[in-house]
């Protein structure tokens, strides 16, 4: 019988190197038919049921599994995977732990533990068990990519440049690759460009196909200085976003007035029963683009505070509190089902969520610009949370998100036409907020905060009822990873490169500009 179940799981493994899944799951119930509690039987069912996208059986199976024989890191790590696609960090990062020292022969789990652990948003976890898959198996690419990619969040540029640098000369087509490289530093001429065009020249791909060259394409000539070249190509990049995006920002505008019209201050000023909490939160929102990532990092820099980067968490909570099930992130449904929920509730749901990325600082920062929407909730569950409102020029904001790859999150952004009814709901919402948070809102300028970072920052600690530390001057030397946009900038420090940058496109963005106008918003 042994030799069986030997015989049938080596059919699975050769099965699995060919994505033969049919295979693997008649082996899978052949060995535990025989044995339902083999542990090889249960982990293979678990691979079976993850390919099928059954990320529930797929948890069960391995979790099974592990239980069965806890020396099966294949296992395990399999299950911190499922962990995180069910937004269940903590088990996800307890994991990890237990069995990331026990991957040294396995470039595969040591990449996919990387992976998770970049996921749940600890990069510096992840670094060296991306090193170890590159050691183990330094001719899998995808391996290297996941290894700059990481190092591009911990700061390590030069690095990341080498990695990306070695993977076009192998794959010089390769679109994203190029893309990444492009984003690291400035172009100093036109080597890289090239390169791009003549990929681009050469393909046979629909626009669909091409948004990451056409963005880095146009990256780099706004960097030689040739702005109508670099427009042609945002523009070329933001419509084939567009034509595959399926996306109406009339949904988005009713959604912030149901915010408005629920989240009044009669609402705001019930009396609830506030959480203590050792930690509590400070939120970093404002539209992407606008200098939340640098507040972010200077507010860090404080030996009182560390940060979460930007998590789903709150929105995750809100969700599952309003008892609506939809596949929307957030729906209108939803915030008025949330009128009447406990905020105690909700705090401690959040608390939860986020306890395992935290070490006993006073204060956190949970940085998402999506959390503007959610601020009269937030502001009721943590009665001593904090808010600081980025604000910066309508039109740099708005070109600012024009330009930038989101992976799809702001929709809104890849259409001037988009861009300017989206901002003008928003600066309804932010009116809103001011009105009814008054003094909870910390509002900072972004022109101001880098016209004069000093003075900005002592004001913004005070507010912050936080004494001044140098090291908040100093936050280009902040270690701590960001996976955001702004990875590569925020290793700097505070300039004024990008004010008024928009002018150089007037022309073009001259609709944006009327349109932004014509709603009384001051540009």
């Amino acid at each position: 019988m042994n030799v069986n179940i030997e015989q049938l799981s080596q059919i699975a493994r050769l099965a699995i190197q060919q994505q033969d899944w049919a295979r693997v799951s008649e082996s899978a119930t052949a060995i535990l038919k025989q044995q339902p509690n083999n542990p090889e039987g249960l982990f293979l069912a678990g691979v079976v049921e993850r390919v099928a996208n059954r990320p529930v059986n797929a948890l069960q199976y391995f979790k099974a599994a592990l239980e069965q024989d806890d020396s099966r890191y294949d296992a395990a790590i399999e299950l911190a995977n499922q962990y995180s696609v069910a937004r269940r960090n903590g088990e996800a990062a307890e994991l990890l732990s237990r069995y990331k020292d026990k991957l040294s022969n396995s470039s595969v789990y040591s990449d996919l533990a990387g992976t998770i652990y970049t996921d749940i948003g600890m990069a510096e976890e992840a670094y060296p068990l991306f090193q170890q898959a590159v050691n183990l198996q330094p001719q899998v690419d995808l391996f290297q990519a996941n290894l700059a990619s990481c190092g591009v969040f911990l700061g390590k540029i030069s690095e990341a440049k080498a990695i990306y640098t070695r993977l076009l000369e192998r794959f010089p087509n390769h679109q994203r690759n190029h893309y990444q490289l492009a984003r690291l530093e400035k172009a100093q001429d036109e080597t890289h460009l090239q390169q791009m065009l003549k990929v681009l020249e050469q393909t046979n791909n629909p626009p669909d196909r091409n948004i990451f060259i056409y963005f880095a394409i146009a990256k780099e000539y706004e960097d030689l200085g040739r702005w109508s070249e670099a427009f042609e190509y945002y523009k070329k990049g933001g419509d084939a976003v567009c034509s595959v995006a399926r996306y109406d920002v009339k949904e988005d505008i009713e959604l912030i007035d149901t915010i408005i019209r629920c989240c009044n201050k009669e609402w705001l000023n019930e009396p609830v029963t506030a959480a203590e909490n050792s930690s509590e939160p400070i939120f970093v929102v404002g539209l992407p683009r606008t200098g939340t990532t640098l507040c972010e990092r200077i507010i860090s820099s404080h030996s009182e505070v560390e940060t979460l980067g930007e998590t789903l968490f709150f929105q995750m909570i809100l969700r599952r509190e309003s008892g609506v099930q939809s596949t929307q992130p957030i729906s209108r449904e939803m915030i008025e089902a949330l009128l009447d929920k406990e905020p105690a509730a909700i705090a401690k749901g959040y608390m939860e969520q986020v306890a395992y990325r935290l070490h006993d600082k006073a204060y956190f920062i949970d940085k998402l610009p999506f959390n503007i929407l959610y601020l009269g909730f937030f502001a009721k569950a943590f009665p001593k949370g904090k808010i600081v409102y980025l604000h910066r020029n309508p039109m740099d904001a708005c070109f600012a998100m024009y330009k930038q790859i989101f992976t799809w999150a702001y929709k809104f952004s890849y259409s001037l036409e988009d861009l300017a009814q989206y901002y003008v709901a928003f600066e309804r919402l932010m009116t809103h907020w001011k009105a009814v948070l008054g003094d909870r809102i910390v509002e900072v300028k972004y022109e101001d905060l880098v016209d004069d970072t000093e003075q900005q920052t002592r004001q913004l600690l005070a507010s912050l009822d936080m004494p001044f530390e140098q090291a908040c001057l100093d936050f280009d030397q902040n270690r701590a990873p960001s996976a955001t946009a702004s990875s590569v900038q925020i290793r700097e420090k505070a300039h004024k490169n990008s004010v008024d940058k928009w002018r150089r496109f007037e022309q073009e963005l001259a609709p944006l500009k009327a349109r932004l106008e014509s709603a009384g918003i001051n540009v």
